[in-house]
């Protein structure tokens, strides 16, 4: 175990905002969960941790309203997993919930006295 500081995990994350990293992290392609995890945690510069207890219920969530596919193939080590990829829906939604992110982002920082430029 490493004495670095990490994040939040992302069960400390709002839920939403897990799932806006899900989708965005499938924009690249279809995934299998444990290279999602992987993929926002490296983007991140692993100051966001995924856990898979908060990992899959989101995948599935995401499946239940149709903004992610899944089907079973083969993962780069030769298990079977579950790939999942993107759908229109998901895409409306991911720019839905980009923009409302940058215009909240936007607002807590103008409270915090960040400058708007």
């Amino acid at each position: 175990m490493s004495g670095a500081k990490k994040g939040p995990a992302a069960g400390e994350m709002l839920q939403g905002t897990l799932d806006m990293l899900v989708l965005r992290t499938l924009v690249m392609g279809a995934a299998h969960g444990h290279t999602i995890a992987q993929v926002i945690e490296h983007t991140s510069e692993n100051a966001l941790e995924v856990e898979q207890g908060s990992l899959y219920p989101a995948l599935h969530r995401l499946e239940d309203r149709g903004l992610v596919s899944a089907k079973w193939g083969v993962s780069e080590n030769n298990r079977r997993a579950k790939f999942y990829q993107l759908t229109a829906a998901g895409k409306r939604k991911l720019a839905a919930e980009t923009s409302r992110w940058r215009q909240m982002t936007r607002a807590i920082g103008l409270i915090l006295g960040e400058s708007s430029e």
